[in-house]
């Protein structure tokens, strides 16, 4: 159910926070698993709508999966079953693009459905290299949206390179050709590709996956893959609002402990120091082959200027450019955001979202087709503005850093639930509310 938040200033954000795991890493742990020879154990997982959309997929295809204590156990079935209605996605993407190319490589036939967002959302991205396979898929509009209706296996090895950096084409093709080997490339920007936690996490199973140096990446033909245990970290991408807030607010210092800083996922970081934030990275971890660097993340406030944000930067903090946006209307002088027109097929079309929210502060933002032009000290003090989020967690949550850093915000449209459903107590605290 969507709600409705007013928030304004509580004050600084002082104290230590943990986010809740990471939501990519839990829809693949979940989804992965219940390709495993055997029983795999997952500590953190993230406990949100979407990735229980990846729980209830799986046990829909004869998985079992358990929780309690804090730690979930995925019993993968000797074989899929062939679901008796079709698989709801919900509102996930991961779910849909990941279980389709899972089931790419199986016998059985399956459709995927979601929400209305979700079904507006385009999967014509992974129609067509499928059906290169000889996947049998078809979708609804011209094969450009789900529903989606599958059924593999894929008859043929291929070599595919996408047209944009996609972290969930590349897993759903590299799933779809795990029996057969195949090859993916992405475009990369400033040698940096999307988030690669798929990767990482096939290699923990005993997959040959290797990436060459012209950025092709090889996978071998699978028979098996090994059951594994796993600690899910922090999700920088709930973190980043917490960050962010800490950075426009006076007096702020908040520590973030144990957050999951991957380098394809740490453009808030390198954006965050783009403006000038006082942020450290503490402990952090070595990334060794399969396994996820984690960190603690301290940002004391500071005095923001105004940045650019493109390349590598944008594409690694693509999750969270809406509240980086939030966070330039507090920054002095201008801020210009680039090469991010995925943000328009998202939840929502976030790049209109987002401009829209900080017209509606005062905020002076000249929208362009792959990013905005933020003209920045223009949003505290202002009168009261409003934001429609239309249920995309993101833009609630962005804008209800724009109330705490001093721009009071009626949000509509809120639910939060995909990805941190207790985003609200826990700024609270820190705000001592």
């Amino acid at each position: 159910m969507l709600e409705a938040w007013r928030i304004g200033p509580l004050g600084p954000l002082c104290g230590e926070a943990i986010v809740p795991g990471d939501k990519s890493i839990s829809h693949r742990a979940v989804l992965l698993g219940a390709l495993a020879s055997g029983p795999c154990s997952v500590r953190g997982v993230l406990n949100s709508a979407d990735v229980r959309a990846s729980i209830d997929a799986v046990r829909s295809l004869g998985a079992s999966v358990e929780s309690r204590n804090g730690s979930t156990e995925i019993r993968p079935p000797s074989v899929f079953r062939r679901p008796e209605h079709p698989i709801d996605c919900g509102n996930s993407g991961t779910t849909m693009r990941l279980l389709t190319g899972i089931l790419a490589a199986d016998e059985i036939q399956a459709t995927l459905t979601g929400d209305a967002s979700l079904q507006r959302r385009p999967m014509g991205r992974i129609i067509e290299p499928l059906r290169a396979l000889g996947v049998r898929i078809r979708g609804a509009h011209g094969d450009r949206n789900a529903p989606l209706s599958v059924r593999g296996p894929a008859l043929t090895s291929a070599a595919y390179e996408l047209p944009i950096a996609s972290a969930q084409v590349k897993s759903c093709l590299l799933l779809a050709t795990r029996g057969l080997g195949g090859s993916v490339k992405e475009p990369a920007r400033d040698g940096r590709t999307s988030r690669d936690h798929t990767e990482r996490l096939l290699r923990r199973m005993g997959a040959d996956l290797r990436l060459n140096e012209q950025g092709w990446l090889h996978l071998k033909p699978v028979r098996a893959l090994e059951p594994f245990s796993l600690q899910v970290p922090g999700d920088i991408s709930s973190a980043a609002f917490i960050l962010c807030a800490a950075a426009a607010v006076p007096g702020s210092d908040v520590v973030v402990r144990g957050v999951g800083v991957n380098e394809t996922r740490t453009g808030v970081i390198d954006a965050l120091r783009r403006f000038g934030a006082d942020i450290s990275v503490i402990g952090e971890g070595e990334s060794s082959g399969d396994h996820e660097p984690v960190a603690d993340l301290r940002v004391r406030y500071r005095p923001l200027q105004g940045c650019t944000i493109d390349g590598h930067v944008a594409l690694a903090a693509l999750d969270e450019l809406p509240v980086l946006a939030v966070l330039a209307a507090f920054a002095e002088g201008e801020t210009v955001i680039r090469d991010a027109a995925e943000l328009r097929v998202k939840e929502s079309d976030r790049i209109s979202r987002t401009t829209a929210g900080l017209r509606s502060l005062g905020v002076q933002v000249d929208e362009l087709p792959d990013g905005m032009v933020i003209q920045g000290g223009r949003a505290s003090g202002t009168s009261e503005g409003h934001v429609d989020a239309t249920g995309d967690h993101r833009i609630a949550m962005a804008f209800a850093v724009a109330g705490l850093a001093g721009a009071t915000c009626q949000i509509d449209g809120v639910d939060v639930s995909t990805s941190y459903p207790g985003f609200k107590s826990a700024v609270e605290a820190l705000c001592g509310a």
